[in-house]
This record gives C-alpha cells, structure tokens and sequence, in this order.
C-alpha cells in the first residue's frame, strides 16, 4: 500500500488504527490521525489514508486500481462495514455537493449537468472585481514609470 510506513506489520496496523479511534452513536468508527480537522480524510502510519488501511486489514482484497468509498459519508470514518471499493467515476457519482459555497453564498443549480455550479455568482463577481482593480493598478503604475499620468 502507497505512504505506508515499512515498520508497520498487518496486526501492529490494526492495533494502531483501533487506538487511534473512537466510535459514535451513528455507528461510524471515526480515527484521528497527524492533522488536527474532523470530518476530512485522515493520515495515519506513515502517510497512508486511514480509510485505505483500514480497508487493506480490516476488509482485504485492497485493488490499488479502485477507490475506497465510505458509505456512511464521514471522510473520517474507518467502519470496516462503511467501507467499500468503487471506481473513480462511481465514487464522483455518490460524492454529495453543498447548497452553498465556502463563503456561505446560495450557488444555483447548472441547467446542462444539473449539479451545482463550482463558484457562486457572488464570489465571481467579487473575483473579477479584485482582478479589474489589479490589472488597473499595474497599468497606473506602468504609465508612471514611463512618465505618462
């Protein structure tokens, strides 16, 4: 398996992962791994993904070519029955978008895909206000050094 450290045997892994987690009334088995946010893909031993090992010794038949899929939908979660391989394409399908983007704005619906468009209109238009103020600033400051106001 890919980042995982060479000291680490198939039982010392298991104990490893189930040290490092703790379980939760939903049923998810969540680990904490070297960062410090919940709820995102942990590393652990190494720098493998703890959802990746948790498959090869939990699960086995790990196929490096297929993706592992939580069911359950906690990037955090290593729950040997929430676990599951899938390909790349299966696990874009099932992947759940937010309503609003990272800044907390409403983002509207993509009429040919219908999935939410990745940059809501505020965000843009706020983008490409900060750029027009730049590319102005440059083109001031390119006349000044020339000479011409």
């Amino acid at each position: 398996m890919k980042g995982l450290s060479r000291h680490y045997t198939e039982e010392s892994l298991r104990a490893h992962l189930l040290e490092r987690s703790h379980r939760r009334e939903n049923g998810c088995l969540v680990i904490h791994g070297y960062g410090p946010r919940r709820g995102v893909h942990q590393k652990v031993a190494g720098r493998a993904w703890a959802h990746i090992a948790a498959y090869v010794v939990f699960v086995g038949g790990y196929d490096p070519i297929l993706d592992v899929d939580q069911t359950c939908g906690a990037a955090d979660c290593i729950e040997p029955t929430h676990l599951r391989q899938v390909s790349r394409a299966e696990a874009s399908r099932n992947r759940t978008q937010s309503g609003l983007c990272r800044n907390g704005h409403q983002r509207e619906l993509d009429p040919e895909t219908g999935r939410y468009r990745r940059v809501c209109r505020t965000c843009n238009r706020e983008a490409q206000r900060r750029w027009r103020e730049r590319e102005a600033a440059a083109v001031a400051q390119a006349r000044a050094a020339y000479g011409r106001l």
